[in-house]
């Protein structure tokens, strides 16, 4: 626990006037508590047994304003507590999505974002309680039960050595319980990931599933992978609620020995009755806090499964480093001996090729035969497994990446559309600037259809482009990459959802672009027959390159290709 602890205090030093009063508040708490105890002495032996008027007028009073010390404390320890811990979340949100942005493509691949979710909401919110909340609730009572102690020791030391039976008989099995709630906890986020997933892919894939009648099918699943998660849950609560019994037993047991032993002395005359009601006053609330010092202990074992699954993804460094090498223009692009692995995957083998500024290039072959792994090594999604990318002659690696991909405008396959205006969808990360994205717009055949929307380009797009055509969604992001004015622009098969005449017509206008290197990765051949260079890739190898008549002259695999499509 206290290594937990010690690894979030860099953010405790940020919040000197909060944890102050805080302290104040908790402090206030646990003093009027144990006033309370105290009290109990003077208004039994004052009032009931002396009869001492005075003191009836002035002991409700004191009751009064030790109750209001305890609220203002309450309050403040409650509000501060409460803001430091969620700013606290607010600044590992920040830091945890900032973190994985800058892993590699890779890991993307191969982890659910459902996965991440679940991290980055459900893990952190664990650990919000355990650094604000919990920590606090537990200096409380342990304020809490000191300040009782010293009640209990000031009225009879002799029966406060009952008291010290209460720890050593409490804390052995509080933590052999706190152990499996850990694991359990472990369990549990993991089953939450799980749900998250399923959730995740539900919503993503609903059109599909209800084409294939498959409703029935995924709601099985979830309600296999929901009673999971019940099962783990009930099994944390049935050793949770193992705490209570076992501190309230042990304390009855206490309690009973001090009755007897107590009431003795009081019936031998060695202590009165208000100083025995007193002790056994703060005695009995002394219970409470101890019984929650537990119960919290147990709970930030919670936050300390969390906190280790965090850190799992802290501990992952990115393999794709970035350079320090300013990019003015990109004017060359080279292949030397490239080489790229995914896994066991050979997905480019020993390719070589040099791209001069301006040039349009077509990337033509079967599915998996390299194409969208090629132009992905100019984005630096992934790093050459081997051989060398050069850009203007130097390694792409010495180049600043973000610097690198500002030069670079990237259609993928899979448009993205967010959801925001169609001026942000364009200028995306940029400044809006309303006259270039009209202009982008009339590049990518779209700005008629923009125009009589309600809001023109302030329309509000839905998630994932809902509201949009397949077609439509592509001209955006055809939009999105001309509003930048990039030197190299890579279309992965970015033309496929249009038709027929609307290709054409962007095609016209990227055909037109005499001052960039353009990369078209294209599945039908109409796309990049005005190319200037196609290349031909066949597993993985650039096994035929030349313009579209060179190509039907002396290529096979383009013949192929070609007559396929006749």
């Amino acid at each position: 626990m206290f290594k937990f602890l010690k690894e979030y205090l860099s953010y405790y030093k940020h919040y000197k006037k909060e944890i102050f009063f805080a302290i104040i508040g908790m402090f206030l708490v646990s003093g009027a508590t144990a006033a309370i105890a105290w009290l109990i002495k003077p208004v039994l032996d004052k009032i009931f047994i002396e009869k001492n008027e005075t003191m009836l007028y002035i002991l409700p009073l004191a009751i009064i304003f030790v109750f209001f010390l305890k609220a203002l404390g309450a309050f403040l320890q409650q509000y501060y507590v409460t803001y430091i811990g969620e700013d606290i979340v607010r600044q590992i949100r920040n830091k945890f999505l900032k973190y994985i942005m800058n892993f590699d493509m890779e890991y993307f691949k191969k982890t659910h974002s459902g996965e991440l979710v679940s991290r980055i909401i459900n893990d952190i919110n664990r650990i919000q309680y355990a650094v604000s909340s919990y920590l606090a609730m537990m200096l409380r009572d342990i304020l809490m039960s000191v300040f009782l102690l010293g009640v209990v020791i000031y009225q009879n030391p002799k029966l406060a050595l009952f008291v010290f039976i209460i720890l050593p008989l409490v804390a052995f099995p509080i933590e052999k319980i706190s152990k499996k709630l850990k694991k359990l906890s472990r369990q549990s986020q993991s089953q939450t990931a799980v749900l998250n997933q399923h959730l995740s892919e539900i919503f993503k894939n609903i059109e599909t599933i209800k084409a294939y009648n498959a409703k029935n099918y995924e709601f099985n699943r979830f309600k296999d992978y929901n009673l999971k998660y019940l099962k783990i849950n009930m099994k944390t609560v049935r050793n949770s609620a193992l705490l209570n019994p076992i501190v309230d037993i042990v304390s009855a047991i206490v309690a009973a020995i001090i009755i007897i032993i107590g009431g003795k002395e009081v019936i031998d005359g060695k202590m009165s009755v208000g100083a025995f009601f007193s002790f056994m006053t703060a005695l009995f609330m002394m219970v409470d806090p101890v019984r929650k010092v537990a119960l919290t202990y147990s709970k930030l074992q919670d936050a300390i499964a969390a906190n280790e699954r965090l850190k799992e993804i802290f501990n992952i460094k990115p393999k794709i480093k970035s350079g320090s090498e300013k990019l003015d223009e990109i004017k060359e692009i080279e292949f030397k001996n490239v080489s790229l692995k995914y896994s066991d995957k050979e997905a480019l083998k020993n390719i070589n090729y040099k791209a001069v500024k301006p040039k349009i290039i077509g990337l033509v072959g079967d599915s998996g035969g390299g194409k969208s792994s090629f132009v992905s090594l100019i984005e630096r999604f992934y790093d050459v497994s081997s051989g060398e990318l050069l850009i203007n002659g130097k390694n792409i690696k010495e180049y600043d990446i973000k610097n690198l991909r500002e030069k670079i405008a990237y259609i993928p396959q899979n448009i993205h559309i967010f959801n925001d205006t169609i001026a942000a969808n364009i200028a995306y990360g940029k400044e809006i600037d309303e006259k270039r994205i009209k202009k982008a717009l009339k590049q990518a055949n779209l700005l008629e259809f923009v125009e009589k929307l309600p809001n023109d380009i302030y329309t509000i797009l839905q998630e994932n482009g809902a509201n949009l055509s397949g077609g439509q969604k592509q001209r955006i992001a055809i939009a999105r990459a001309l509003y930048n004015n990039p030197d190299v622009l890579i279309l992965d098969e970015a033309t496929s959802a249009l038709d027929n005449k609307s290709e054409e017509i962007i095609m016209q206008t990227i055909n037109k672009l005499n001052d960039k290197l353009v990369f078209i990765v294209a599945h039908r051949l109409s796309t990049i027959e005005n190319a200037d260079e196609i290349l031909v890739f066949k597993e993985g190898k650039i096994v035929c390159q030349g313009n579209k008549e060179e190509l039907l002259q002396n290529c096979e695999e383009f013949i192929r290709l070609y007559k396929g499509q006749k």
